[in-house]
């Protein structure tokens, strides 16, 4: 997530860069900036400031009788601007990540498979990705504040939205119990006689139309909420960082995106944080029940407080969105900048002595090859013009090698981190039996933060070792190479999964035997329940105390907390006592190993993430650098971001080995085979740093071969040009030296 959240501000600052480069310093251009259509009576932003510099420069002055004009309100400060997107953007991206640290939650709340869950994360890019190619069409005619805030209240509704299912759903029975008998799971599993067994589940069933409907309208309502919470974020990055480049100095505008930034990267860490802080409570903590519950954040049936969380961040996006409706559609420059600006053009700026640098400083009317450039001629196109023009561009970009080949590498890595980011949590709880709220906290803590480091590391080779594009492309390879290498010992940490009567691990194979064959004959077990039990003397969990022929019930008190075990078991070497609960992973103590080398590995494959784009900004024409970096974004999104997490969700539910059905449909997973979770989850992340490294090969083939041409021409004259120059030496000897 962190590569993401780099490239969507990195691509927004270098379209605005190349925006005001391309022509937006024009009389017409900035007349249309301003405000709208050319021939409107308009002030430009830096008359406005000159202006205020000369009233204070004056205080007697009698053009400004109003004293308040002479100490303007914060919300004409560029500044107040930063902070407050900064904490918005912070906000945003925490709602918008933290359904991918309660996904596992999620699917056993409300019964959905890997797949689903997937497509519920990915939703959030569907309505973003159709609304963001017009970002660069509208520009700076709309009042960009308010769009702004505007597009955050509707994430706030979004995120309330999302909660709603929790309320309308009944209380969460994490047995077939009815919800009267209170403690819940009082003898809900226990090995009964026949005729007892067929009365409780006659009383247990639940299953009708009208759950069935209830529970589309939920899935329904948690799809709809994701996609406006996609729509919402539309205007909130892209019209924000041109809004700071408009009415900052040039110089300041890189120092304000570096704060946004570094605020924003850690919206991502802040979710897993909450999610982790949430998970620990149980998800109905406004309705309890009378008699208490009998669960622990350990056992399988848990489910936390996954909601708590986008209140919490809903609000916190709605007390960000307020000052948006304050500020102005356009602000005076900082007047420091402006008198700064003066004296160091005045004493620092060098003389013009060659006539290339001073032709390529023209105004852009004066260039022919920049009339095609779509970032430059945007603002005067209509929607359909916009929408018949974009194809074209695109195709042409299309064609340049180094830039699909960049594009590429780029969608593989995001492949990755969008896989990663959404069922790593859930990975850890099946592989290493740990929790969610333990899980989010290791991806907050480790993972995103080296991701930052990567992208920031970087970043600084980048510009201190002043690398080129050959440079850049053997920094990206050896980065992703590093990558894939980390990634293989993946492979080996983990264990199989213990055993588990009636189950086999094999998806299609027969089930194994119990361990004593019979021993529950007598008992009627129901086949959809699910209390787990644990033998640990042999290691083998019973789906219920049913199936492990317990009889009896007992629960143990303790100040922090109760534990359950079942009794006289049939199927248990002794009859027990067996606790309520999943047998612990034998392999728990590598958690921290695995996730150390996960987060090396992300940190290595964001080193890539400023060479790539620095290859894409100089391997296309100056022309079409704005719309590269913008295709490049929309490419990312359509092909990683989206397919992605369905992709990652697929390969998990072909794992599984016991499915829970909810009314004839099929649920969520029960139980997975734990080597082929590993091999397929980890060969997916395999996969596709293979993709890229195999795409960051290729680049460096073709520049290390262009870079070559290009030595061979300077080297090897032209016979034709060497008998022009001696001809020339003939006839005129002053011409010499200019050749």
């Amino acid at each position: 997530m962190a590569p993401r959240i780099a490239s969507e501000i990195f691509s927004c600052s270098i379209q605005t860069f190349h925006r005001r480069r391309a022509g937006f310093s024009s009389p017409e251009v900035m007349e249309w900036n301003a405000a709208g259509p050319v021939g409107e009576e308009l002030q430009v932003p830096d008359k406005d400031a000159k202006a205020m510099v000369g009233t204070e420069d004056t205080p007697g002055s009698k053009a400004s009788p109003n004293p308040q004009k002479l100490r303007p309100s914060v919300f004409h400060s560029i500044k107040f601007f930063v902070l407050c997107h900064s904490l918005l953007q912070l906000a945003q991206l925490m709602i918008s990540g933290y359904l991918k640290s309660s996904i596992s939650t999620v699917e056993k709340r409300f019964g959905l498979s890997s797949q689903t869950s997937g497509l519920l994360a990915a939703f959030n890019e569907v309505g973003n990705t159709a609304l963001i190619v017009f970002v660069s069409y509208f520009g700076s005619r709309v009042h960009r504040p308010r769009l702004i805030g505007c597009g955050a209240i509707l994430v706030t509704l979004a995120g309330i939205l999302m909660t709603v299912p929790h309320f309308i759903s009944e209380p969460y029975r994490y047995d077939r119990t009815s919800p009267a008998d209170m403690p819940q799971d009082f003898e809900a599993s226990l090995c009964l006689p026949s005729t007892k067994a067929l009365a409780s589940a006659s009383s247990n069933s639940s299953c009708s139309s009208y759950t069935e409907a209830r529970h589309l309208a939920v899935v329904g309502i948690m799809f709809t909420a994701q996609t406006l919470l996609g729509v919402g974020g539309v205007p909130i990055q892209p019209f924000g960082i041109s809004y700071i480049d408009d009415f900052s100095h040039n110089s300041n505008s890189p120092l304000y995106l570096g704060i946004l930034f570094a605020v924003t990267m850690m919206g991502p860490g802040m979710a897993y944080g909450l999610g982790s802080l949430m998970l620990r409570l149980y998800v109905d903590i406004d309705r309890m029940p009378e008699g208490g519950i009998n669960l622990t954040s350990k056992d399988p049936r848990w489910v936390g407080a996954w909601w708590l969380g986008f209140l919490i961040s809903a609000g916190a996006v709605a007390l960000a969105a307020i000052p948006y409706f304050f500020f102005p559609k356009e602000m005076p420059k900082e007047k420091q900048e402006l008198r700064f600006r003066r004296k160091g053009l005045a004493v620092s700026d060098p003389p013009v002595s060659k006539g290339e640098d001073s032709s390529s400083e023209q105004s852009p009317a004066d260039s022919p090859e920049k009339k095609d450039n779509l970032a430059q001629i945007a603002p005067d196109l209509t929607v359909i013009q916009f929408i018949k023009v974009f194809p074209r561009v695109l195709l042409r970009t299309l064609r340049h090698p180094i830039f699909l080949l960049v594009v590429l590498s780029q969608v593989c890595m995001s492949s990755m981190a969008a896989g990663m980011a959404t069922f790593l949590p859930k990975f850890l709880e099946r592989q290493f039996s740990v929790t969610a709220s333990y899980a989010n906290l290791l991806i907050g803590c480790l993972t995103i933060p080296l991701a930052i480091v990567g992208i920031v590391v970087g970043g600084i080779l980048v510009k201190r070792l002043r690398l080129g594009p050959v440079h850049c492309g053997t920094l990206c390879l050896l980065s992703a190479l590093c990558c894939l290498v980390l990634s293989t010992p993946l492979f080996f940490m983990g264990c199989s999964s213990h055993q588990i009567a009636g189950i086999s691990h094999q998806p299609g194979a027969q089930p194994g035997l119990e361990l004593f064959p019979g021993c529950m004959e007598s008992c009627s077990c129901p086949s959809d329940d699910f209390n787990p039990v644990c033998d640990s003397s042999s290691r083998v969990e019973y789906i219920t105390p049913c199936h492990a022929g317990c009889r009896s019930r007992v629960v143990q008190e303790a100040p922090d907390k109760s534990q359950v075990f079942y009794t006289n078991c049939s199927c248990v070497a002794g009859g027990g006592p067996v606790p309520a609960g999943s047998c612990d992973s034998a392999c728990g103590h590598l958690v921290l190993p695995f996730m150390i080398l996960v987060s090396l590995g992300a940190a290595l494959a964001s080193v890539t993430h400023t060479p790539s784009f620095m290859l894409i900004l100089r391997g296309v024409k100056k022309e079409d650098k704005t719309l590269a970096v913008g295709i490049q974004f929309m490419l990312m999104r359509v092909l990683a971001w989206m397919p992605s997490p369905v992709i990652h969700g697929s390969a998990i539910d072909t794992t599984c080995v016991y499915w829970a059905h909810s009314c004839g449909r099929q649920a969520v997973c029960r139980y997975y085979d734990h080597d082929l979770l590993r091999n397929r989850f980890i060969g997916l992340q395999f996969f596709f740093k293979t993709g890229s490294l195999a795409c960051f090969a290729l680049i460096l083939a073709i520049l290390r071969q262009q870079d070559k041409e290009e030595r061979t021409k300077a080297t090897i004259p032209n016979p034709g040009l060497q008998q022009q120059l001696l001809a020339s030496e003939a006839k005129k000897e002053p011409e010499e030296s200019r050749v």
